[in-house]
């Protein structure tokens, strides 16, 4: 992966809110197709600093190109003193080309007892940032939350070996490849938007997914 395998990201608006502000307004996100129902509205939230290897990723791949985006915002948000990997709350961010911003969050992580006893730390939001996060040898600051209702949880489980070499870094999703094994097949209906309480989590088509 070369610096110049995709082009420089230039954020040309920072605005940063507590991590009050964080908390407050993902007791607000409500479901996708729910909008009455809020998951997280009595929670326990904090943030940590959990180390990657302690983290269970649902998703059997990574796409090389959103690597390399994220890496890129990396860098410029460095140069504005912003470390991505510990925002201490949540940023507003502007980007070069783009006409709306982008909130950036630290990456959700939900606690779940699984059917077999077993806790899990399941990456909801962020994936793409704890992989670099893996491959830096950083321990990434992460939005974590605990005590969701029972009839809430993650779409998908939790890959059970928690084995992050087993991590596909993909240049593109080929057909019949499967991402994620879902809890149900309504799996939709266990979304969370967090469009309903913040900008544009994940970036406008075409920007990091981050």
């Amino acid at each position: 992966m070369k610096s110049n395998d995709t082009k420089a990201i230039d954020v040309l608006e920072i605005e940063q809110f507590s991590e009050q502000e964080l908390t407050d307004r993902l007791r607000n996100v409500t479901m996708l197709e729910d909008e009455n129902t809020r998951p997280y509205e009595n929670t326990f939230i904090s943030l940590e600093n959990i180390s990657v290897e302690d983290l269970f990723p649902p998703q059997r791949y990574v796409l090389k190109q959103e690597l390399l985006k994220i890496r890129e915002l990396k860098w410029s948000l460095e140069k504005q003193g912003i470390d991505l990997f510990n925002l201490n709350g949540f940023v507003r961010i502007r980007l070069a080309g783009e006409t709306e911003p982008i909130d950036l969050l630290p990456p959700v992580i939900e606690e779940k007892i699984e059917k077999n006893g077993r806790v899990t730390h399941i990456i909801n939001d962020g994936m793409h940032r704890v992989y670099v996060a893996y491959l830096e040898w950083v321990i990434p600051q992460v939005i974590f939350v605990r005590g969701l209702p029972k009839h809430l949880p993650y779409y998908a489980f939790p890959i059970p070996e928690k084995d992050w070499t087993k991590i596909e870094v993909r240049d593109d999703i080929p057909v019949n490849f499967i991402k994620k094994w879902h809890r149900t097949r309504q799996n939709k209906k266990l979304y969370r938007n967090f469009n309903s309480a913040f900008m544009n989590v994940g970036g406008p088509r075409g920007n990091p997914t981050i």
